[in-house]
């Protein structure tokens, strides 16, 4: 299946492997399945963890990868070979501004606080109605369930309400993100025409 709404998805992840051999076997699959699909990977530019595994698998099934790193990262997160397009930034601001603009969907596999920053961001942002670009969460072994409850917390206590819903998606396994992104966008593109 090629896809013709979904062209490029960035990807947040941990810089590292995670206690679950599953999430490393997941960062892989996502990644095969992405450059299968022709879609482009867009994501933090390092070469550890979920981050290079699935940059790693992208580029070992003959996909595209663009990585986007701020400078002082370069030699910490050890940016990653291979990839057709790296660039560099002054900063975390302009990575995640460029990591948004040229992506036309967000996945967030396992990761740390910069991956939950990164995701909550782009939820707030859609909240906002800065943008409809699909957002969804890879609950992997249940890795997400707790901002999950967190949100629906929030929004029993009204704090999400009504004309300020917030608007994602959940896949329990990896072969359902690709599909998932692609009706989103699909239903997106319809509402708007």
């Amino acid at each position: 299946m090629k896809n013709t709404l979904i062209r490029s998805v960035c990807v947040f992840c941990g810089s590292g492997n995670g206690s679950e051999p599953i999430f490393l076997d997941s960062a892989e699959m996502l990644g095969r399945l992405m450059a299968e699909n022709g879609i482009r990977l867009v994501y933090g530019g390092g070469s550890h963890g979920l981050m290079g595994a699935v940059a790693r698998s992208v580029l070992g099934h003959g996909g595209h990868v663009t990585g986007i790193i701020p400078h002082f990262l370069k030699n910490k997160e050890i940016m990653l070979e291979g990839a057709q397009e790296m660039i560099v930034t002054n900063d975390m601001h302009e990575r995640k501004r460029l990591m948004f603009e040229k992506a036309d969907a967000f996945v967030a596999l396992p990761g740390g606080i910069g991956t939950l920053e990164e995701v909550v961001e782009q939820l707030t942002w859609a909240q906002l109605g800065q943008h409809n670009k699909p957002i969804l969460l890879a609950n992997i072994s249940g890795f997400w369930k707790p901002l999950l409850v967190l949100l629906a917390h929030m929004r029993e206590f009204q704090f999400i309400r009504a004309g300020l819903e917030v608007q994602y998606l959940v896949a329990e396994s990896v072969p359902e993100i690709v599909p998932m992104l692609e009706q989103s966008a699909l239903m997106k593109s319809r509402q708007s025409a």
